[in-house]
């Protein structure tokens, strides 16, 4: 028989639906809201709960990054910004992704630039700017004088830019520590009619 229970996982609630039967593995499939759970009959509940918690993340952030990249042409917008470049570089392959480390990567190998897929809802300046200086590092592999120069040259928003992030990553990591009426100001200080 079945086990149903309700989970909330980065904020998306879940109808999870559990069979226990002769399998090697946990496997998970999310259709929609739900997410089907074989588990072996052997399998202990803690390690159940921790397994079924990791692979919704997954799947969810799968669905995600989907989503993402086919809402905006990752390889569109960085051969739109590649024009700017006085001798522009081959870019192959271009994608959003869902990552913690970095806002964006460029790897020479493959030439392919990758976006976190959060600065799609961040000023389109900066997102450009972010594609202007993965670009860069396709003439520049490092973040030499020479570096720096091509990149401000192409993207006049690159420091301008760089604060912003800045900013956005020391709010992020800061965020859940501020008592909640200081969240509340933060959260109110936007007012369309009064843009202070």
């Amino acid at each position: 028989m079945a086990e149903q229970r309700i989970i909330t996982v980065d904020g998306v609630t879940l109808t999870v639906v559990i069979e226990r039967k002769a399998v090697k593995n946990i496997n998970a499939r999310l259709r929609d809201t739900t997410l089907s759970v074989s588990a072996p009959n052997a399998v202990d509940g803690t390690a159940l709960d921790e397994a079924i918690i990791t692979l919704a993340r997954r799947l969810l952030q799968r669905i995600h990054k989907r989503r993402v990249n086919h809402e905006e042409d990752a390889l569109a917008l960085v051969r739109q910004v590649v024009t700017r470049f006085p001798s522009p570089p081959a870019i192959d392959h271009a994608e959003f992704t869902l990552t913690e480390a970095r806002w964006g990567s460029y790897s020479v190998a493959t030439r392919t630039v990758r976006l976190n897929a959060v600065l799609l809802r961040m000023p389109r300046w900066v997102l450009e700017a972010v594609v202007a200086h993965e670009i860069a590092h396709a003439i520049h592999p490092d973040h030499s004088p020479a570096f720096w120069r091509l990149l401000r040259s192409v993207c006049p928003d690159t420091d301008r830019a760089q604060t912003f992030l800045n900013a956005v990553t020391w709010m992020a990591r800061t965020w859940r520590d501020l008592p909640p009426v200081e969240r509340a100001l933060l959260t109110g200080m936007y007012d369309e009619d009064n843009q202070t």
